[in-house]
């Protein structure tokens, strides 16, 4: 019995390994590999006591270490795992299933898309020429209330004019996040999580991480105009399209928002 070996404990241990390695790149982005290697020593010491030794006295011990540990985990690492559930659920074709399930819903129209795209897009050219810093996070699927409640409620029509007023060095609200939902300026001066991965290029700031982070959390759309060099890019499923032109950020926003 013990050299029985069949397909079933092939997939068996593929599972295993791709769950392991997916755990690893998680914890790896989150700088927390060193916990997980830690916690790979402490189950592998618990299977050779309790399993291969059969220690009962200390095997027991670990027993109980293991069953508390299980909701240790889950507090400690919290985001990870929120993480790792949105990033689940936002595969293509978990986003494909999605927009099946929702050919019900009421649709933007080429014209109002348009109204809502190029106030963004001039204001984001304008600001780039200027070299004045922007972050704009246009909420898709996924409720951004929480990140809205950091910041200061606007609840305004957009357009060009009020984008860079609000950006402007001198504005109070200059340095946080504009939110945009429901063709809406919804807040701004908003606090995002800032991402933590270490492939980011190093001459990207913290608004390009707070634009990533945000993506990593959400389905959402993050606009980052540079105050250093003026480059706009957009962050879409933790993904970074630099140097954008007018054109091409208005071709991305409409494909991403139709």
């Amino acid at each position: 019995m013990f050299f029985e070996f069949g397909i079933k404990d092939v997939i068996d241990i593929l599972l295993v390994a791709v769950v392991l390695y997916y755990i690893y790149r998680l914890m790896k982005e989150s700088r927390s590999l060193n916990v997980f290697m830690g916690i790979l020593v402490f189950v592998v010491l618990w299977l050779v006591v309790s399993q291969v030794l059969q220690m009962k006295l200390l095997g027991s011990i670990l027993d109980k270490f293991v069953s508390v540990g299980v909701i240790v985990l889950v507090i400690l690492f919290q985001d990870e795992i929120r993480k790792f559930l949105y990033n689940l659920g936002a595969h293509q074709r978990m986003r494909s299933f999605r927009r099946f399930l929702s050919l019900g819903d009421k649709k933007h129209d080429s014209q109002k898309l348009k109204q809502i795209i190029m106030p963004i897009v001039m204001s984001c050219m304008s600001m780039s020429k200027k070299k004045v810093g922007a972050l704009i996070v246009i909420q898709r699927a996924t409720p951004l209330d929480d990140i809205v409640a950091t910041g200061e409620s606007l609840d305004a029509s957009i357009n060009q004019r009020l984008i860079e007023n609000l950006f402007f060095k001198n504005s109070p609200l200059h340095d946080g996040a504009m939110i945009i939902a429901d063709g809406r300026i919804k807040a701004a001066g908003c606090i995002l999580p800032v991402s933590h991965d270490l492939s980011i290029p190093k001459e990207l700031g913290l608004r390009h991480r707070a634009a990533l982070g945000i993506t990593h959390e959400s389905d959402c759309i993050a606009i980052v105009v540079s105050e250093e060099t003026g480059g706009i890019s957009v962050a879409i499923h933790s993904d970074f399209q630099l140097r954008l032109t007018a054109e091409k950020l208005e071709s991305i926003l409409t494909q991403e928002m139709a």
